[in-house]
């Protein structure tokens, strides 16, 4: 199973220009996006206290309710969906791509 040093590579490949090093949402590129991105490392805090696995995965991957282009979000997926792992959310072990769920345990270690 992937683990947050796993996550914590592919956060550094894939979301720092946003995000920037440290999860803030103050990453090189943040300035001139049209929507200021999330303070990765507040999703606990701001979810009563219990990080939102299966929110912040939808989010990430692709909620089918929100478009990416809405939501400047890139798309994660593709060759993704070819390498998955069970990880357990709300309780139920649900396919995901091995990137994600390393990403998952990372977040998850940078809550404050």
């Amino acid at each position: 199973m992937p683990n947050r040093s796993d996550g914590r590579a592919f956060f550094a490949e894939s979301c720092t220009s946003c995000h920037g090093p440290s999860g803030r949402g103050d990453g090189i590129i943040s300035k001139d996006l049209p929507v200021a991105p999330t303070d990765l490392t507040t999703l606990s805090r701001t979810n009563g206290g219990t990080f939102p696995a299966t929110r912040a995965l939808a989010y990430i991957w692709g909620d089918p309710t929100q478009s990416h282009l809405a939501r400047v979000m890139p798309q994660f997926g593709g060759a993704m969906a070819d390498d998955l792992v069970p990880v357990k959310l709300d309780g139920v072990y649900t396919p995901t791509p091995r990137a994600l769920a390393g990403l998952l345990a990372y977040l998850e270690s940078i809550q404050g």
